[in-house]
C-alpha cells in the first residue's frame, strides 16, 4: 500500500484538545508523541489519550501513527502494549540506530499484534534517525522489516549529538542546511535505492517563516524527500502544497506512460515525446508521480467523505 506521507503533524499525546484540533489541520498524517511531546509525568495519560483517539481521528481520514519511546529507555513496550489497536496505521521508533533496534521492536509488534487479534504485519514502522550511529547504519536499518514504509529525519537531535549544542535551533534555516546536508542526503539515498520514503525534519525557523519554510522544503524535495515532518499546524498547507504533484506534471506523466506504453508494444525499448527521449526510467518516474496523484485524489475523497455530516433531524 502506498501511503501519502507529505505532511506528518506532531501532537503531544497528553493533550486531548491539541488531538481533537488535529482532525481539522489538513495533515496527511497525525503523529501521536510519546516521546519528547509528552512529559515523564503525563506518559501514562498519553497512552490512554493515544490509543482512546485511534478510531476519532481514522474517521477524520487520517493516517495515524504514534511515536514510543526509543528502545533504550525501557519504555517502548509498554506504549505499544497501549496502541497497538484498531484503528493504527504504524509506528515511529524514537531514536533508531540500528537493525537490531528494528528487530525488537518489529518482534514487539507481531506479539502485540498476535494479542489483539490484529493481521500480522498490519502495523507498518516509521524509522526516525536522529543519531550519528544512525545515519551510518541507515541502509541496514531499511532492510531489516518489511514493515518499514519510509525513514525520517530528525535534525534537531543529530545537531545536538554532532557536538553542535543547540545546533540547528540556533542558526537560521539557510545557515543550518549545509551543515546537516550529509545526513540528510545519506538517508534520502537509502530510502530511494530501497523503494520506500524519506520524510524530512522539522523546520527549525521561525514559525511565520513560511517562505523559508516552503524554500526548504522545495530543497529537500529535490534531495528525493516525499515529504516533512511539522511541529506547528501553520506548516501543514505549505508542505501539502510543495510535495504535491502539479496538474501539468500529472498530465505530462500521463503521457510519458502512453508513449512508452505504446513503443514497448511494438517492441521498442524507447521513443520520443515532443523531441524528448523517454525511456524505461522515465517510465518508472512518470508511474511514480501518478501512483502519489492516484493517492492523493483518493485520500482527499476520503477527507471530505469523512466532513459530510448527515443532517440532524
Amino acid at each position: 500500500m502506498f501511503r501519502v506521507l507529505r505532511s506528518m503533524l506532531y501532537v503531544p499525546s497528553n493533550s486531548w484538545r491539541m488531538i481533537t484540533n488535529a482532525k481539522d489541520e489538513g495533515a496527511d498524517v497525525v503523529i501521536l508523541d510519546l516521546e519528547d511531546g509528552c512529559p515523564i509525568s503525563e506518559k501514562e495519560t498519553g497512552r490512554i489519550f493515544a490509543r482512546d483517539s485511534l478510531l476519532m481521528l481514522k474517521a477524520g481520514g487520517l493516517d495515524v501513527f504514534v511515536r514510543v519511546n526509543s528502545l533504550e529507555t525501557g519504555l517502548t513496550e509498554i506504549d505499544l502494549s497501549y496502541v497497538v489497536s484498531k484503528g493504527l496505521d504504524g509506528i515511529m521508533l524514537a531514536k533508531t540506530e540500528s537493525r537490531e533496534d528494528i528487530i525488537n521492536i518489529d518482534a514487539l509488534l507481531k506479539t502485540e499484534e498476535q494479542k489483539k487479534g490484529l493481521k500480522q504485519g498490519s502495523i507498518e514502522l516509521i524509522a526516525l534517525i536522529e543519531t550519528p550511529k544512525g545515519v551510518l547504519n541507515v541502509k541496514d536499518i531499511i532492510e531489516s522489516s518489511s514493515r518499514l514504509c519510509a525513514v525520517a529525519f530528525g535534525a534537531g537531535d543529530f545537531s545536538r549529538e554532532m557536538g553542535a549544542g543547540m545546533g540547528v535551533t540556533k542558526v537560521p534555516p539557510e545557515e543550518y542546511f549545509s551543515m546537516i546536508l550529509h545526513a540528510r542526503s545519506s538517508i534520502a539515498i537509502a530510502a530511494r535505492a530501497a523503494g520506500i520514503q524519506a520524510v524530512d525534519t522539522p523546520f527549525f525557523g521561525f514559525v511565520i517563516d513560511l517562505e523559508g519554510l516552503a524554500a526548504e522544503a522545495e530543497k529537500v524535495k529535490l534531495l528525493g524527500y516525499s515529504g516533512k515532518q511539522v511541529t506547528h499546524p501553520r506548516h501543514v498547507g505549505v508542505v501539502n502544497k510543495v510535495f504535491a504533484p502539479a496538474r501539468e506534471d500529472v498530465d505530462f506523466a500521463r503521457e510519458v506512460v502512453e508513449a512508452y506504453e505504446e513503443a514497448s508494444r511494438r517492441g521498442l525499448g524507447a521513443t520520443t515525446l515532443g523531441g524528448k527521449m523517454i525511456d524505461y526510467g522515465s517510465f518508472k518516474r512518470a508511474e511514480s508521480l501518478l501512483t502519489l496523484a492516484r493517492a492523493l485524489e483518493k485520500k482527499n475523497l476520503r477527507a471530505r467523505d469523512s466532513h459530510a455530516k448527515p443532517n440532524a433531524g
